[in-house]
């Protein structure tokens, strides 16, 4: 069963069911935009591509209308709809969604601004990009898993996604006092370390959204807002939402 998908399918108004499936579908349209200009961004950075970063943070306008359009038209279907139940949950999940995604856009955006500055200072030294690279190859997809768990109701995903933002967290601390070592050994890194460092910063706030969009799915089909919960009451919350046969990958996390 996919509730994200079918929990909106039994209208006696076609048009609306129509409706709610656009504004899904542009939410997902939306979320394929800001996934390839996350890994444009890091791709810049690792190769040193001005053009490629200059693409990447022209997405973002692309994204920002996306995110517009979708909040419009989600606030014209409660307007003249005044959806009730599962529906309203469906439209605001989205609506919550497509904000966390522009974010993401932005952030990306940032990474794309930095990589150029980096590229442009003729600097070889490569300082932290190791833990770019993985830092942003997690993050990169926590944002597909997310989107997938999305177009698919599927809450074991969200869950896994929200979860692995606590992977982010420690590595992004790990990565920050080594770059510090890096500038105390060698001053005249710094203002390439202080680059890195802001990318790893959008890298972690990539993740906090990609789980906040986990947690939008959830409150759709849960029901149950968990955004301030423990990721043991986000598990539960899960849990109790789904079928019993498709608990058996994480019941033992």
């Amino acid at each position: 069963m996919e509730p994200g998908k079918d929990s909106f399918s039994k209208h006696i108004s076609n048009q609306f069911n129509i409706e709610l499936e656009q504004i899904r579908t542009q939410m997902l349209s939306m979320g394929g935009i800001v996934e390839r200009q996350v890994s444009d961004s890091i791709e810049a950075l690792m190769n040193g591509d001005i053009e490629l970063a200059e693409q990447a943070r022209q997405s973002d306008k692309t994204a920002n209308q996306m995110e517009i359009d979708i909040d419009q038209q989600c606030t014209k279907i409660i307007a003249l709809r005044q959806p009730a139940a599962s529906d309203l949950r469906l439209i605001i999940s989205i609506s919550r969604a497509a904000s966390d995604l522009e974010r993401i856009g932005d952030e990306s955006g940032r990474i794309s601004k930095h990589a150029i500055e980096i590229a442009n200072s003729g600097i070889n030294a490569r300082f932290g990009y190791q833990e770019v690279r993985h830092i942003g190859m997690i993050v990169t997809e926590m944002v597909r898993d997310v989107l997938n768990a999305f177009s698919r109701g599927d809450l074991e995903m969200a869950y896994k996604v929200a979860k692995r933002d606590r992977e982010v967290d420690q590595e992004y601390r790990s990565a920050t006092r080594s770059l510090v070592t890096y500038m105390m050994e060698d001053p005249r890194s710094i203002s390439v370390i202080l680059n890195v460092m802001w990318i790893l910063r959008s890298l972690e706030r990539i993740g906090d959204h990609a789980r906040s969009i986990a947690i939008h799915l959830i409150y759709q089909v849960s029901g149950e807002d968990v955004r301030h919960k423990s990721l043991r009451e986000i598990k539960e919350a899960v849990h109790d939402a789904s079928p019993e046969d498709d608990l058996d990958n994480y019941q033992s996390e």
